[in-house]
């Protein structure tokens, strides 16, 4: 079966950004590749989207926050990760279960084995083959998500404190899982990121670009 390869990091680290540039390199080699992302990669998670990250988004409890974003991931899973796993597609997914491990176990305070096994449930035996940590000091990644949008979602909202246990809570995670994490330092210019990914997919999964 094809992979599952995550992207994940703090706001304004450039996941986004390395992702498209992943799933095109990939496309252009000749492989069928889905880009999708967390929250709203389908219908449903759109519109839970909005209740999490619009700009008019409502204030939630840690738990309620949680709760939305294990739903999104259900349907997600069901509706296009599977599937396309299934159909032979390699999927590129912008955030998975290490941000919601790491924003509301880490970040918000939940406890953070509970937080997993309800993630658990929620993913169904789906799980990243290789997940990409593009490492990130607070303060540039801050500057470079509210340069590009004002006035920003929830999550860029919060004080520079949250942020520091987010990004701790996700290099303890790779620091526990270092044969599925590659810890990328997205200071350097996107061109160096882009080739050490292009590396890594090609020297840990096999595949040519």
């Amino acid at each position: 079966m094809p992979p599952l390869v995550t992207f994940e990091g703090i706001e304004g680290s450039g996941k986004s950004t390395h992702l498209r540039r992943l799933g095109a390199r990939l496309r252009a080699a000749g492989h069928d590749v889905v880009e999708t992302r967390e929250p709203g990669g389908t219908a449903a998670g759109a519109a839970l989207r909005r209740l999490l990250l619009g700009s008019e988004a409502l204030p939630l409890t840690p738990l309620a926050e949680l709760f939305l974003y294990l739903a999104d991931r259900t349907q997600h899973v069901a509706e296009v990760i599977r599937p396309a796993l299934a159909a032979g597609r390699i999927v590129l997914c912008d955030r998975f279960s290490d941000s919601t491990v790491v924003y509301q176990g880490h970040a918000r305070g939940l406890d953070v084995a509970a937080v997993q096994a309800l993630d658990a449930r929620a993913r169904d035996g789906v799980a990243p083959a290789l997940t990409f940590l593009l490492d990130c000091p607070v303060a540039e990644g801050l500057r470079r998500a509210r340069e590009r949008r004002a006035p920003g979602d929830r999550f860029e909202r919060e004080p520079a404190a949250f942020h520091e246990r987010v990004l701790a809570g996700f290099r303890a995670l790779a620091a526990a899982e270092p044969a599925r994490f590659c810890v990328l330092d997205a200071t350097v210019s996107p061109d160096v990121v882009h080739a050490r990914i292009v590396a890594e997919v090609e020297r840990r999964l096999g595949i040519r670009s």
